[in-house]
């Protein structure tokens, strides 16, 4: 089931903490073929995420963050 769009992001945060707290853990080592390609989007979302900086700290901002 999807995030509703009023708890996306907190929803999301903890599941990304869960999953950061799994690599640091050594959580890892008995990943199935689709958790490798999950693992795998992560990554390639966190980049997108970090590319994302600028954009995410301008909604911050209107925020009074």
């Amino acid at each position: 089931m999807a995030n509703m769009s009023y708890c996306r992001f907190e929803n999301t945060t903890k599941d990304m903490v869960d999953c950061i707290n799994a690599i640091e853990d050594n959580e890892c080592d008995s990943l199935s073929d689709y958790e490798v390609r999950a693992l795998e989007e992560f990554l390639d979302l966190a980049k997108d995420i970090v590319q994302l900086e600028s954009e995410i700290n301008n909604i911050l901002e209107e925020y009074g963050d």
